[in-house]
């Protein structure tokens, strides 16, 4: 029996690996979400609903059973909340965490950096001290694509220098793996950071362009092309992207595996989780247009404060320690994700 935390639940990656996980019937499952407006409430809700959970008994700091799956609980509480998260620590004792809350969007952090300081690197604290005080078998964390910043040199490889964040929500990142180096030479706690690539599908953030477009074209409104429309992102779908999590969590860092520095007794690894096929922007609303039969009202704009102009995964570390690989090319991605996209909105008519 495996007892596994997922932070972040009513979000899209938590809700697509908590999915996995609790199909699985040696799993005991918590989910754990605070469940914030960044972007529609509703949207998180229908995901948890879809879990089993009945919402109008969410209430705070309290465990919910899911009405479908005996395996899966859910707490609502912010990871700020450092004395509630170590006392569900404390009697759970879990065997593995998998945090995946966090304030995301590199725009949002242009004007609320204080909402990245908060979650991503405060709670993330919270979380590594209560690996702490109560160890856990292995501590997997979402990183980031963005932390690889304006390189130029392409694909991106986890051994690149990636000192020259160009956005707040990226150092935000690179700070968490820096966490995770110390918490784990001074602790022993094994863990890996994600960095993953522009994930997509089902379930998705409606922040993201590809839902973005999608929205926008149905509703005969304009969609803005960054750079012109010269941006290409290294889109991965999510089950290739659960597939890549579920494959390192049962992965443990050794000591010094990534680390060459004798001095570090780090256990810790970070992996890319990406597609390693970049899509140019223009190319992915042309996939979306013959999906919905409909063509969209394009505007062209230059590329916007901490935006890069391409990004593009190596996985060969992924792939060579775990057997990772990309299942899903973008075309049929997308055309699930509209699928999706249609039918939810349907019955939300």
């Amino acid at each position: 029996m495996k007892k596994i935390l997922v932070t972040g639940a009513a979000g899209f990656i938590g809700y697509h690996l908590i999915k996995n996980l609790i199909d699985q019937e040696n799993n005991q499952v918590v989910g754990l979400d605070i469940i914030n407006d960044y972007y529609d409430v509703e949207l998180k809700y229908d995901r948890l609903r879809e879990s089993g959970l009945s919402i109008d008994e969410i209430e705070y700091n309290q465990l919910l059973s899911s009405k479908l799956h005996p395996n899966y609980r859910f707490i609502k509480m912010d990871l700020l909340d450092k004395i509630n998260l170590q006392n569900l620590f404390e009697l759970e004792r879990f065997d593995f965490v998998v945090n995946l809350a966090a304030q995301v969007g590199i725009r949002y952090s242009l004007y609320n950096p204080e909402a990245y300081l908060n979650s991503n690197l405060l709670g993330f604290l919270n979380v590594l001290e209560a690996c702490r005080n109560y160890p856990v078998k292995h501590l997997i964390f979402a990183s980031s694509s963005s932390v690889y910043g304006a390189n130029k040199k392409v694909p991106f490889t986890e051994e690149d220098t990636v000192d020259n964040p160009i956005s707040f929500y990226a150092v935000t990142k690179k700070a968490n793996e820096l966490m995770a180096h110390s918490y784990s030479h001074l602790f022993g706690i094994p863990c890996t950071g994600l960095r993953f690539f522009t994930v997509y599908g089902p379930w998705g953030r409606p922040d993201m362009a590809y839902f973005i477009f999608t929205s926008a074209i149905i509703n005969n409104k304009p969609i803005k092309l960054n750079n012109g429309g010269n941006m290409s992102r290294d889109f991965t779908y999510i089950d290739d992207v659960i597939d890549g999590i579920i494959r390192v969590m049962y992965n443990y860092p050794t000591q010094n595996h990534q680390n060459v520095n004798s001095i570090s007794k780090a256990q810790l690894q970070i992996f890319n989780i990406g597609n390693n096929n970049p899509s140019n922007i223009e190319s992915v609303v042309e996939i979306i247009e013959n999906n919905l039969n409909k063509k969209a009202i394009k505007e062209y704009q230059d590329i916007q404060p901490g935006d890069v102009e391409s990004t593009f995964a190596d996985i060969s570390r992924i792939k060579g320690i775990t057997g990772f690989s990309v299942k899903v090319n973008i075309k049929d991605g997308l055309k699930r994700f509209i699928d999706w996209y249609l039918d939810y909105y349907d019955k939300k008519r």
